[in-house]
């Protein structure tokens, strides 16, 4: 009697563990396939904003620069900031939007939005890396919350921690 209760116990945790990597693939699939949700979209209208009223009250002139959400991004890459002949891009990684969109918020936004003052403001990088201590000094005048070089890894995890 005890075997089969034990039976039907274990054949319940792998009927549970299916169903719930069932609902994880449909849930990846569908946030890869679709636009991103409006909640999204909203956290980020509203980070920039914040971005912006910073830039205005720090350096006297604010600018908006397009934002575009992609999927096209190799890797692990986060954001990047695009310029061309003038013109100014910042493009997020939908990829990593999913697991990390906190993140994303609190840090990547002025991170790029740094990178789109600097080239603005004409400053030209000595080391060519585009982290120079001027674009570190923009993006904490921004509200970047991590003004690093990249990604911090960690910061990532330890964020989605229900403790720290």
């Amino acid at each position: 009697m005890f075997t089969k209760k034990l039976e039907i116990f274990f054949l319940s945790i792998i009927v549970i563990a299916i169903l719930m990597l069932s609902k994880n693939y449909y849930d990846n699939y569908i946030f890869s396939t679709n636009d991103i949700p409006d909640s999204y979209k909203q956290r980020i209208i509203d980070k920039e904003q914040e971005v912006l009223q910073l830039m205005q009250s720090n350096y006297g002139f604010s600018f908006r620069v397009p934002i575009i959400v992609t999927d096209k991004f190799k890797g692990k890459l986060y954001g990047i900031t695009a310029y061309k002949n003038g013109d100014i891009k910042i493009y997020l990684n939908k990829k990593v939007m999913q697991e990390s969109m906190d993140y994303m918020v609190d840090s990547v936004i002025a991170h790029e939005y740094a990178h789109a003052l600097i080239f603005k403001l004409g400053i030209r990088d000595s080391n060519k890396d585009g982290h120079s201590k001027e674009w570190q000094q923009a993006c904490e005048n921004l509200g970047g919350m991590k003004c690093e070089q990249y990604v911090n890894s960690h910061d990532v995890v330890m964020g989605k921690l229900p403790f720290k």
